[in-house]
């Protein structure tokens, strides 16, 4: 037989693989070596253990499992004592400088602090030069302390009459600007130049306070500080200046902005909102050169905070001496009149920036009109309490719950949303043109351009439906709208998505649906409205399920819309039957049979559209709901509601014609059938449990013996088991509470007759359930002259026939358990 591989070269694999593994074994052990060292402690032996294995000869190991060089450095102990120092020569100095000052004259006093400052000053530049950098910062942050006692002395000593605030922001400015030159001058110190920079935060807002400035003053001193920190963020020394900077402008310039907004938003007249204005784009002004230079999300966050200040500059101007309430969609148009700047030639984050600020201010406006949007929708739940009492008197308004002068302000917001519906789509229909003329701005993906499709038709909607209470529509004339609006949504949704325009439709077919729910709650209030209201629903559903059948990409989305619109006609239908009910009969009970027509309509759709899957089982579903309905309303009359549960249980025998509805509407059927009939015999005053059960025992016996006709092999307790349970179980019950003879001499017969037929045939229900209660019913029987024969007999017989017995099954033990084996295997193998 031939080797695979040759011998040879097998040979040199294996000679690769055993030098392979030395080698890992080395690496292995020199870094088990290294651990050791590492655990065990130092010992006065320098020489080492040796080692377990002899390592192979070879370059010592590299990479992650060398053994890492020795520490020589001492930085961490250094910083520590330098530090430890530090604090110890501030201490030192508060404490001359607060404590100890009286003890010295004024010339002394200032000799000590002058020569002590100026030599830690002139310190760190000569550390710097032999290399000791950590002892320098150490002693550079003594002598910045020490300038801050500096000025506090001269306060108090040279400037004691001085304001606080002033000297405070005279002090700022001029120990900002030495610490900045001090740092500049040693460059290599990292502390000088951001505290300088934090310094700087200081000197205008004191100035202000200094002052008495009013609110535009702080403003404008927050806004003037955030510029410089803006530059230095720009254009600073290091990276610790330009965060610090870069910290300090977005704290100042979002504390002057609020300061700007805040008045603006208060300003009741031109001139008032003139000077905030010229604050917030001041702001919109810093924001937009910061971001100039900035880098990512920073220049998008600018160009963000510019386009907001923009916007509420103008606005405010615009709506100083106008209604509060039509406030919003000024805004909005300021807004939409920012996407304008986007096509100046700006880098592409602040311009997605200035979009974003665009698109905000937007969504803020549509937010503020949507609560009149949602009360217009869900305001008619309300005629849910007081259905048929009449036209509301406020009209449409009172049909929402909510009158008087609250509908004051709500003016502008159907202008708002109808507004913001044009312009997304606008953007939308001309959004290739947009893309080319704005830039990045207008450059979000297929799914940003297909919720402004979807979003546009949605507003326009919710604009639309609240038009009839901000209008003060009587009340047929707000039922008249909403039905020409729902009906024309329905139809726009149709078409939109039968031409495949998918999110427009939908979102139209939602808001029609929605639309349905609210106009049908709206007609509730007087009968003369919610027949011709629910008549059109049902139509214009039925309408929506019948046209979405075409051929269309969302094959399934559609089955869904249609399986909705659908059931909607169904609850349409349900709800006119109802009132027809509620029109025709006083009592409530006789209108059952109207609601079941419904269902009988159903059960028929349900037959022609069995090749729908999605679409049969919902119609089905909402029929069964009538149904339901009709029960519950005949349940005060027993002899109707036996009448409906049979006319129920005609439709589901309907139902179960159909092959692949037949197992759970057959047993639905029966059930039915049953119950109608118990309901009957209840409402007849008949108490006999035959008569309840009988009838189910003969159709169940009755269909055991086709099931056995059929499928020989089939067990007796599936075909027979429930229906001899069903009769014999409560007549049992009902013989040992009877206390004449009759009825247990007929169920001992029918018991007997059973348990033959049981062995005759072979067939184990019979047998058992038979026998069972024969014997208990024969229990019963002979239970109280066994009790007259024990009470005659002497006490000493029953122990003593007891232990006979006992003796006699003890002696024949053997015997007895080979014929209980014997009959319970004749038992099992009965079917």
């Amino acid at each position: 037989m031939e080797h695979v591989p040759p011998p040879a070269e097998e040979l040199a694999l294996l000679d690769r693989e055993l030098a392979r593994l030395d080698a890992r074994r080395s690496h292995l052990l020199v870094r088990r070596a290294w651990l050791l060292s590492v655990l065990t402690p130092p010992t006065a032996s320098p020489v080492p253990p040796a080692a377990p294995y002899a390592a192979p000869l070879g370059p010592s190991p590299q990479g992650p499992f060398a053994a890492p060089a020795a520490r020589t450095g001492t930085g961490g102990a250094q910083n520590v004592l330098l530090t430890l120092g530090g604090l110890l020569l501030a201490v030192a100095a508060i404490a001359f400088t607060l404590v100890s000052w009286g003890h010295m004259g004024i010339a002394g006093r200032s000799a000590v602090l002058g020569v002590v400052t100026l030599a830690a000053l002139a310190g760190p530049a000569a550390l710097l030069r032999r290399g000791l950098s950590a002892t320098a910062e150490s002693l550079g942050a003594l002598a910045c302390l020490l300038m801050v006692l500096d000025a506090y002395a001269l306060h108090r000593v040279a400037m004691p009459q001085a304001g606080a605030a002033g000297f405070a922001a005279a002090s700022s400015a001029v120990l900002a600007a030495a610490w900045g030159g001090y740092g500049l001058w040693l460059g290599r110190l990292r502390l000088p130049l951001p505290l300088a920079v934090v310094t700087a935060q200081l000197p205008l807002v004191l100035w202000a306070w200094s002052a008495g400035a009013g609110a535009s003053g702080f403003g404008w001193a927050l806004l003037g500080t955030a510029a410089l920190d803006c530059a230095l963020a720009v254009r600073g020394r290091g990276t610790p200046v330009r965060v610090t900077a870069c910290a300090g402008a977005w704290t100042t310039g979002l504390l002057g902005l609020l300061v700007a907004l805040t008045q603006s938003l208060a300003a009741r007249s031109v001139p008032d909102a003139v000077e905030p204005a010229a604050l917030l784009l001041a702001g919109a002004a810093i924001a937009l050169t910061g971001a100039w230079r900035a880098p990512g999300a920073l220049a998008v966050a600018g160009g963000v905070s510019a386009g907001l200040c923009a916007v509420a500059a103008v606005g405010g101007v615009l709506c100083a001496e106008m209604d509060r309430g039509w406030s919003v969609p000024v805004y909005l148009l300021c807004g939409a009149a920012l996407l304008g700047a986007v096509r100046a030639p700006l880098p592409r984050p602040v311009g997605r920036g200035l979009g974003w600020a665009a698109s905000g201010v937007g969504a803020a406006a549509v937010l503020a009109a949507a609560p009149l949007a949602v009360l217009s929708l869900l305001g008619p739940v309300s005629q849910l309490a007081r259905v048929w009492s009449g036209a509301p008197e406020d009209g449409a308004r009172g049909a929402l719950g909510v009158t008087g002068s609250a509908w004051s302000a709500t003016a502008a917001a159907p202008v708002t949303l109808l507004t913001a519906a044009a312009l997304l789509g606008a953007a939308y229909r001309w959004r290739d043109r947009l893309v080319r003329m704005a830039g990045p701005a207008f450059r979000p993906g297929p799914a940003g351009w297909g919720a402004a499709g979807a979003a546009a038709p949605a507003l326009c909607w919710a604009g639309l439906v609240t038009l009839p209470a901000v209008l003060g529509f009587s009340y047929p004339a707000a039922v008249a709208a909403q039905s020409v609006l729902v009906a024309g949504a329905l139809a726009v949704a149709v078409g939109c998505l039968r031409r495949g325009t998918e999110p427009a439709g939908w979102t139209v077919l939602v808001c029609g649906l929605a639309g349905a729910v609210s106009l049908g709650l709206l007609s509730l209030a007087e009968e003369s409205a919610t027949y011709p209201v629910f008549a059109l629903l049902l139509v214009a559903l039925a309408a929506v399920a019948v046209l979405l059948d075409g051929p269309a990409k969302a094959v399934h989305a559609l089955r869904v819309a249609q399986a909705v619109s659908a059931c909607g006609a169904v609850v349409c239908a349900t709800v006119l039957a109802r009132a027809a009910g509620a029109s025709l009969e006083p009592a409530d009970y006789r209108a059952a049979p109207l609601l079941l027509a419904v269902t009988a309509v159903t059960v028929l759709l349900g037959a022609r559209l069995r090749d729908r899957p999605v679409v049969a089982p919902a119609v089905e579903l909402a029929g069964a709901v009538p149904a339901v309905l009709a029960v519950l309303m005949a349940v005060p009359d027993r002899p109707f509601l036996a009448l409906v549960l049979a006319l129920c249980g005609v439709l589901a025998a309907g139902t179960a014609v159909r092959a692949e509805r037949r197992p759970a509407a057959g047993y639905l059927a029966v059930a039915l059938f049953v119950l109608a009939a118990w309901v009957r015999l209840t409402a007849s005053g008949v108490t006999t449990p035959e008569a309840y059960t009988l009838p189910v025992t003969v159709p169940a016996l009755a269909v055991g013996v086709l099931r056995r006709r059929r499928d020989p092999s089939a067990s007796s307790w599936t075909a027979y088991g429930a229906g001899l349970a069903t009769t014999l179980v409560p007549s049992l019950v009902a013989a040992w509470l009877d206390p004449d003879w009759p009825r247990p001499l007929l169920l001992g017969a029918a018991a007997l007759v059973i348990t033959l037929a049981g062995a005759r045939l072979r067939l184990q229900a019979l047998l058992l359930i038979g026998g069972t209660v024969l014997a208990l019913d024969a229990v019963h029987e002979l239970a109280p002259y066994v009790v007259q024969v024990v009470g005659a007999l002497p006490r000493w017989l029953p122990p003593a026939l007891a232990g006979v017995l006992l003796l006699v099954v003890g002696a024949t033990y053997e015997q007895r358990l080979r014929d209980a084996r014997r009959l319970k295997k004749s038992v099992v193998r009965m079917r």
